[in-house]
């Protein structure tokens, strides 16, 4: 698995990258990619899992990308955390790192730690960045209410599905994908064997 480190300031990202022993590399793909706004939800887990059963049979690379702001709030509002559980940044990280590379671990991992918790739009703004440099062919949405005729406007995915620049899969359901020819993936769905008999 790659793992991509993001920055808003520079000197952060390789004072960052000096204290992990990481080298920094460009975090721009070659090629059409699959990518995956990622923040470890069930559905953002079924759209990861659907990415790489696309991604296999058209043989297109997949890249799961995380926002993280450092806020208590957004942590405990996205399960990151509970209601009286520290806030370790690096901890969450490293959980959607572990997440993403069960699910997909050939798949690339780009994270951007923000310090603000700004506005849906905003956040939305971010994504869009680290999935244009990918150069995406689809951006694949885990979301039970992106596309309704009543969304709500603070949708973080409304805002990523809303660039015309790439196609979006919406993934509503969490079971396997009922398309003749596409594999389901072979780890992902524990139930599969059983619908499928």
């Amino acid at each position: 698995m790659t793992v991509l480190k993001t920055c808003s300031e520079p000197a952060g990202l390789e004072k960052w990258a000096l204290a992990h022993n990481v080298t920094i590399v460009p975090a721009i793909a070659v090629g059409m990619t699959f990518v995956v706004p990622f923040d470890g939800s069930e559905l953002a887990e079924t759209a990861l899992a659907r990415a790489v059963e696309y991604g296999r049979a058209l043989e297109e690379p997949v890249a799961a990308i995380s926002v993280v702001p450092e806020r208590k709030g957004y942590a405990r509002e996205k399960g990151w955390i509970g209601p009286d559980e520290a806030f370790d940044v690096d901890a969450v990280i490293a959980t959607l790192r572990e997440q993403v590379e069960s699910i997909a671990p050939d798949a690339t991992f780009e994270y951007d730690r923000i310090r603000e918790f700004p506005p849906e739009q905003r956040l939305a703004g971010r994504i869009e960045r680290l999935a244009q440099q990918y150069d995406p062919t689809v951006v694949f949405l885990g979301s039970d209410n992106v596309g309704r005729v009543v969304t709500p406007l603070a949708s973080v995915g409304v805002h990523v599905a809303a660039d015309d620049t790439y196609d979006v899969h919406i993934v509503r359901q969490t079971s396997p994908p009922r398309l003749a020819g596409l594999e389901p993936h072979p780890d992902f769905y524990p139930d599969s064997e059983s619908e499928s008999e």
